[in-house]
């Protein structure tokens, strides 16, 4: 029978599972990871099913990116306060009680009865993957020491990029299947037996906590939530008017009044959402604005592509899905070619090939819809896309390396922390903002893909303008 140990300062361990042999290590690693890939999967499941949902449920078009979007958006906003969470309360157990609210308004969106249910129900899905997500770096550091430890967090990337491969086409795959009717049912369905196993898996983590228990940020938690729904929400219309860009300004007020509190929170002596010193100069600020500009680029882009071939084009979703898979195989080899050999011999240099890769990518999907008849499929378009997706994997591996490399070895954690929140914020603007200029798009289908491309082009602009800042050395904090 194991020894009881006494919990030791910052980290609870179990009683039966102290300390965990190597089997029960590998167990608990692979429920870490299963989850990493669930929660990840489920960001990018539902796009390519998004147009079916809207046939079944009714509502609005303007709807659809917001299948997606609602999710993305609440795990954004949820990233810090689910980080403090788990500081607090002990990462074991958030992580738990994450996956199991995850597990269940999955099993509720499964069954929502109608649109605006369903897009409730996946923010509610989005913050409980905001509490699952932060912990899993905490919870491998708990069970692994040194080269172990190193070879275990690198498992992480591999498993985001086959996520990331995985993805649309699964979506396209179980939503063309039809298992015994669900139709689009399926894609949220699917989370429940991996859901099961990584709770019944759980049971062999180890707990663990952050030795000084943090504070929360209630005022701040509210003021970044406010601001960013304020902003994101009205730009979702393909063409705002002056009212909606009125309240998208009120929304960047209310940013700029986050910043502030903030600022004075750290110099009071408070705990605040987000670490003010990574806030100073302009390198890390860049990052975050790259950051978001980047991933708006590919999540709009992804997007565009869905709802030209199953609204424009009246193609299913299985179509949809494999077409985005060059785009998927692009993004893994060059993630793999830029992470393995080009960063270390190449160094920035390889981050700005690959936003050029992207835009090259960009020009010739523009060019696959002009050639293409307005009525029929874009063959084009899958080459288009496979280099579009090799640019995205040259850019991803020596962004965060750069973006985290200027930064100090206490702040890392909250940097690293808020550079995944801007990424999924910039997902949620690329899903909501691009579709819908596709939607509220004046012509035929090949003309609003072109229009929502167009808009795509001069976002990957501004990110170019952004990382250049990043990484120009005088910009350094």
């Amino acid at each position: 029978m194991s020894r009881v140990t006494k919990p030791t300062a910052g980290r609870d361990r179990p009683l039966a599972f102290a300390p965990p042999d190597s089997r029960r290590r590998g167990l608990a690693l692979a429920a870490v990871l299963t989850a990493e890939a669930m929660n990840l999967l489920d960001a990018t499941i539902v796009q390519v099913a998004g147009p079916v949902i809207h046939a079944d449920l009714g509502g609005a078009r303007a709807t659809i990116p917001w299948f997606s979007a609602a999710y993305t958006l609440a795990f954004a906003l949820g990233l810090p306060t689910g980080a403090r969470l788990g500081d607090l309360a002990g990462r074991r157990r958030v992580f738990r009680v994450g996956v199991v609210v995850f597990a269940a308004t999955s099993l509720a969106c499964a069954l929502a009865p109608g649109a605006a249910a369903l897009i409730a129900l996946r923010a509610v899905q989005g913050a409980a993957a905001a509490a699952i997500i932060p912990q899993t770096f905490g919870l491998i550091r708990a069970m692994y020491r040194g080269g172990e430890l190193t070879r275990a967090l690198g498992m992480i990337g591999p498993v985001m990029g086959l996520s990331a491969v995985l993805g649309p086409v699964l979506g396209g795959v179980l939503t063309h299947a039809d298992v015994f009717g669900s139709s689009w049912r399926a894609v949220f369905l699917v989370n429940l037996p991996p859901a099961a196993a990584v709770l019944a898996v759980s049971v062999f983590l180890t707990e663990d906590r952050a030795p000084v228990r943090p504070r929360l940020d209630p005022a701040g938690t509210v003021l970044a939530m406010l601001g960013t729904a304020l902003v994101v929400c009205p730009l979702t219309a393909g063409n705002p008017g002056p009212a909606r860009w009125a309240v998208a300004a009120s929304g960047a007020m209310v940013l700029g009044a986050f910043v502030a509190h903030q600022r004075r929170a750290g110099r009071s002596g408070r705990a605040p959402l987000i670490e003010p010193a990574l806030l100073r100069g302009r390198a890390f600020p860049a990052a975050l604005a790259t950051s978001t500009l980047f991933f708006a680029v590919m999540n709009g882009v992804m997007i565009t592509v869905v709802l030209h071939l199953e609204l424009g084009l009246h193609d299913g979703p299985l179509t949809a899905g494999l077409t985005l898979l060059p785009w998927s195989a692009g993004l893994a080899a060059g993630s793999w070619a830029a992470g393995t050999h080009l960063v270390t011999r190449y160094g920035t240099r390889v981050l700005h090939t690959g936003i050029g890769v992207l835009a090259a990518g960009l020009v010739a999907a523009f060019l696959a819809y002009r050639s293409a008849d307005p009525e029929s499929y874009p063959r084009l378009l899958p080459a288009a896309l496979a280099v579009a997706g090799l640019g995205t994997g040259l850019f991803t591996p020596p962004f965060f390396s750069t973006a985290l490399g200027g930064v100090g070895p206490q702040e890392t954690g909250s940097a690293a922390g808020l550079l995944n929140a801007v990424q999924q914020l910039g997902g949620t603007l690329g899903v909501a903002v691009v579709g819908g200029v596709y939607l509220g798009a004046a012509g035929d289908a090949r003309a609003a893909a072109q229009q929502a491309l167009g808009v795509t082009a001069i976002v990957l602009a501004a990110a170019a303008v952004a990382a250049g800042v990043m990484t120009t050395r005088r910009t350094g904090r």
